[in-house]
């Protein structure tokens, strides 16, 4: 796995330089200026963003971490996504870090509870937002050959995953499923640590789903709002750089390349595969390689901003830890999350 990551890190370098050396360096320098301070709202549209994302975050939570002060989660959720962007973990590394930052008083299964369910409705909400989306804007937009029936594909295969989490939630079968790979030996010791502890997960699972049933259509409806900011943010990019646009093309813009980050999500940091699926996204709905290689690299910087904050917040919130909290704590929803 390790020499999976630093592939494809090399490989996606290599395919940004590529990509910027054909298209042009001094053209996307010019595009890149025309931006100017324009980068300053995009960057901040992404906050908004993440204010959305942390409203849905809080109905997934119990009430001893859903009375949190607001700017906690964000700092917490913040401090998570730094973590899953900038290191190999395939976002779980990040909501390890949410659990053990949620964690007090020996919580670690109503924490870990909050962080599964919570990502359970991020990605429901997108897979729902980014499918209704694109039937309405992409019906008519001609793709190279292949990419249909590769989103079409890797959407069904998500669908069936996501679904499938969610029964397993719902049902209390998580300590189950977990139990039946640690039995076959798979996962090492961190699984079979997982094991000894989850049953206390899907004992808080189960409750969540009995007693708030309404919370996870509420979470998903927050996340969505959430989404909707990115396409505000494709229309203000495509603003600066034409003076003119439509909400139609920036959502269809915003819908396409979601479907893209869907297929690639596994590529570390996204290097190269982020630019050159934008390039495609761009030039499908009519707009020159330079432009897309510019919506790119844009989001990139976002994405680095945003990380940089997350790792600022996630020193702040492990230097007010309270030292005395329990050692096992930390283990427990360590071993829960995972």
């Amino acid at each position: 796995m390790k020499h999976f990551h630093t592939g494809s890190i090399i490989l996606g370098i290599i395919l940004l330089c590529v990509l910027t050396w054909q298209i042009g360096i001094g053209e996307l320098w010019h595009e890149m200026a025309l931006l100017g301070w324009g980068l300053v709202p995009l960057i901040a549209i992404e906050g908004v963003a993440d204010l959305f994302h942390t409203l849905g975050w809080r109905h997934c939570l119990k009430d001893v971490h859903r009375s949190f002060p607001f700017f906690r989660l964000f700092r917490i959720r913040l401090a998570g996504y730094s973590i899953n962007y900038l290191t190999p973990t395939a976002s779980l590394g990040g909501e390890l870090t949410k659990g053990t930052l949620l964690t007090e008083n020996g919580s670690g299964a109503t924490a870990a509870s909050g962080v599964i369910i919570g990502k359970l409705a991020y990605t429901l909400a997108q897979l729902l937002f980014v499918g209704v989306g694109s039937i309405v804007t992409l019906w008519n937009v001609a793709l190279p050959a292949g990419v249909w029936p590769a989103m079409l594909a890797g959407s069904a295969l998500l669908a069936v995953g996501v679904i499938g989490f969610l029964l397993v939630q719902k049902y209390g079968a998580l300590g189950y499923l977990v139990q039946w790979v640690a039995r076959r030996n798979f996962g090492g010791t961190v699984l079979h640590k997982a094991a000894d502890h989850v049953s206390d997960v899907d004992v808080e699972l189960r409750r969540f789903y009995r007693d708030r049933p309404w919370e996870l259509p509420l979470a998903m409806f927050w996340h969505a709002a959430g989404f909707a900011c990115g396409i505000a943010q494709s229309w203000y990019f495509l603003y600066l750089l034409t003076g003119h646009t439509s909400l139609a093309v920036a959502a269809g813009i915003w819908f396409l390349s979601s479907w893209f980050d869907f297929l690639t999500f596994a590529i570390p940091l996204g290097i190269g595969i982020q630019e050159a699926t934008r390039v495609i996204a761009l030039k499908a709905l009519g707009y020159d390689l330079v432009m897309g290689l510019a919506y790119g690299v844009t989001l990139r910087l976002e994405q680095i901003f945003w990380a940089g904050c997350g790792l600022l917040c996630y020193a702040t919130l492990l230097s007010k830890k309270p030292k005395s909290e329990p050692a096992h704590a930390k283990a427990d929803v360590q071993c829960d999350v995972s």
